[in-house]
């Protein structure tokens, strides 16, 4: 056997072997005729892949929301110190780092849904050490755990969906991944209201139990077998995902093409980001990535519960889930919008709606802070914060929650988006947990001042949008990215 026959075999797909959709066709037309008629049609074929590989973000959803509404009684049952449950909240990002770092490498070396496999593993075992814990030692391991994968999860799945979109609904089932976090958030929250904290970790083991045999039964992502120069199983993935009555042979030439620009070599250097190509695209997805999380809507929604206690509302765990019902509802409507209006113009428009939310809080702040809280003013005040809480997140919600990952998972090209994607969602998890870790330190200085810094970042954003993030609608990932060079 020759070494790059060698080679080939090295680069086999996980997962691949065994998969329905790998017969040959004279096979597959006798044996999966059935098969067939479910999948012709290629909206559906894909739709299932997505609601397979959403599972990843419903669990990812439900790790960030897990901690909420289960401080009070962790803390009591373990006898823990307030610290030490904010070191168990914060070990998620940590984890989610380490995955973030090793997300890329691994998806470009053992596919999109090896990855995913590889992910849910540590998520399963998390959530079983925090379930069965019996002091802070096994909750500090299953929560680092469940970041691992989380970290891992947070790349692969806008990238997977990417892949195998057609353009024309590659907004929609990309934003798919943000309604999917929205969703495992909501019911974390929900969940959290009637059982207890170990019952919930029981539950948190389902998204990733069921998403394991559901990767048998979807195909690979076709761009990255055509990048491994698998040309065989790269047109029967792309025909499963098109229908089986479709003509093809132009996507496929157009995906040839573009990975034999790109050069035989996968691996990619440092010093080649250097290239405007690849520098421009990963500093748009850098910087977006960033800004989502600067613009401090994890401080936000950690506040939440004390700014709803503050405006006299009694149940501040119910409002939360509420808050979490108009994320889902908002992050909805952005699903159906993003492939009609366009990423730029729903970016420009929700970090518009955030800056204007974000300073009508801050005012909020600084005049309930010189008014007596006996004063009908100070408990007007209070309701205009929840109200300009509440306006944030569906500002949030519209766009700049669900459109960078989305773009992220666009615009950077095939051969250099394993390293820039690694590099894209560390940094997007790096800035998570410093907001995160800040946010109380923050508003105990000065709530007034931490929203003006607040909204002075979602201004920022409006500018980096109109100014540098380029529209992505209604084009292939090859003509996206072709425009760069």
């Amino acid at each position: 056997m020759s070494d790059s026959e060698d080679g080939r075999e090295l680069r086999k797909p996980f997962l691949n072997t065994g998969s329905w959709y790998r017969m040959g066709s004279r096979q597959s037309s006798i044996m999966a005729s059935s098969s067939q008629k479910v999948m012709r049609d290629a909206s559906i074929s894909v739709l299932f892949c997505v609601l397979i590989v959403a599972l990843g973000p419903i669990q990812f959803g439900f790790t960030c929301g897990y901690s909420s509404p289960t401080q009070e009684s962790i803390i009591r049952d373990l006898k823990l110190t307030l610290s030490e449950f904010s070191l168990f909240g914060s070990l998620s990002n940590v984890g989610a780092m380490v995955g973030a770092i090793a997300s890329g490498q691994i998806a470009e070396y053992i596919g999109r849904k090896g990855s995913l496999m590889i992910a849910a593993i540590p998520n399963i075992i998390g959530w079983l050490a925090i379930s069965f814990a019996k002091d802070s030692s096994f909750l500090f391991m299953g929560r680092f755990l469940e970041g691992f994968g989380v970290g891992i999860i947070s790349y692969v799945v806008p990238v997977y969906i990417a892949e195998i979109s057609p353009q024309n609904m590659r907004g929609t089932l990309g934003s798919v991944n943000q309604l999917s976090i929205t969703i495992g958030i909501m019911l974390a929250y929900l969940l959290g209201l009637f059982v207890n904290w170990r019952v919930l970790a029981v539950l948190g083991i389902l998204p990733c139990t069921i998403l394991i045999p559901g990767l048998f039964f979807i195909p690979e992502s076709p761009r990255w077998l055509a990048k491994m120069r698998m040309t065989e199983e790269f047109e029967t993935s792309l025909q499963v995902l098109r229908g089986f009555d479709t003509d093809i042979s132009l996507e496929v030439n157009e995906i040839k093409r573009s990975v034999a620009s790109t050069g035989k070599r996968v691996t990619i250097q440092f010093a080649d980001l250097k290239l405007k190509k690849y520098w421009f695209p990963l500093m748009v997805g850098i910087g977006l990535l960033v800004l989502q999380q600067l613009s401090g809507t994890n401080g936000v929604l950690f506040y939440s519960s004390t700014i709803f206690g503050n405006a006299g509302i009694s149940s501040s765990n119910a409002a939360t889930v509420g808050l979490g019902a108009i994320q889902v509802i908002a992050t909805g409507i952005t699903t159906w919008l993003v492939d009609k209006s366009g990423r730029r113009l729903l970016l420009i428009i929700s970090s518009s709606v955030m800056t204007i939310s974000l300073l009508f809080v801050s005012i909020a702040f600084y005049l309930e802070g010189i008014t007596s809280e006996d004063s009908p003013l100070h408990s007007i005040l209070s309701i205009l914060s929840v109200v300009g809480l509440v306006t944030m997140v569906i500002g949030y919600s519209l766009g700049l929650g669900p459109i960078p990952w989305l773009i992220m998972s666009e615009i950077l090209p095939v051969n250099i988006k394993g390293l820039a994607g690694s590099i894209a969602t560390l940094t997007n998890w790096l800035t998570s947990w410093m907001i995160t870790m800040t946010a109380n330190l923050l508003l105990t200085w000065s709530s007034g001042g931490t929203f003006t810094i607040y909204t002075v970042v979602a201004a920022f954003t409006v500018a980096f949008a109109a100014i540098w993030v380029p529209e992505t609608k209604g084009r292939t990932l090859e003509e996206i990215q072709f425009s760069f060079r």
